[in-house]
């Protein structure tokens, strides 16, 4: 839902320090794999109980996400590095996740998996919708330039991760605000199933 305003507001930093990486001879698919080694080691620290070094692993891990974009506009946006991207994203999503679970079982452990769930609905109509549209050629640039369709919700990048950082700071919350976004998770997909079934209809 915030998407949109938030790249207008980090997108010129990202990119000037993407092209000082570019320049270097760093490429956008080592930046999407050291943000994803980065970013899995939340769980463990997690599972630990150190959520102010999970925070840091998530906070890094965000920032290697916009910098690999940054670098590909400028080297070339490649369906590789897209593929990269998608699933690496995905996975450390719920990542974060199980990591809360394993922090407090008794606590967290089916909260966890509703909002695991939750975002299997997310990213199958999120990716789906992307399979159709390039199919049918249909394109937007809202949330920049990207190598697959992007469709919006009230479930975003920026919600997610603001979702993670709350999460770290109050973890003893994590039940209330698992499902709580977990919900929202499904109004964002029926939102998404709504608009492929208006757009996509023969």
């Amino acid at each position: 839902m915030f998407d949109s305003w938030m790249r207008r507001k980090i997108d010129p930093p990202l990119e000037s320090l993407g092209g000082s990486l570019s320049n270097k001879g760093i490429t956008a698919n080592q930046i999407t794999w050291v943000g994803f080694g980065i970013g899995v080691l939340a769980i463990p620290a997690l599972a630990f109980q150190s959520y102010e070094l999970a925070l840091g692993c998530i906070i890094l891990n965000r920032l290697c996400d916009g910098l690999d974009g940054a670098v590909a506009r400028l080297q070339g946006i490649t369906d590789l590095g897209g593929y990269l991207d998608i699933t690496l994203d995905f996975l450390f999503y719920s990542a974060v996740i199980f990591g809360f679970a394993l922090a407090n079982p008794q606590e967290n452990a089916l909260a966890a998996a509703f909002l695991i769930f939750s975002f299997i609905g997310t990213g199958a109509s999120f990716l789906s919708f992307a399979i159709v549209a390039e199919k049918r050629g249909i394109t937007t640039d809202i949330r920049g330039k990207k190598s697959i369709y992007y469709l919006g919700g009230l479930t975003e990048g920026t919600e997610t991760i603001a979702l993670f950082l709350a999460l770290c700071i109050w973890p003893q919350y994590f039940p209330v605000m698992a499902w709580t976004f977990g919900t929202l998770c499904w109004l964002t997909t029926s939102f998404r199933i709504h608009a492929a079934v208006s757009i996509f209809k023969d």
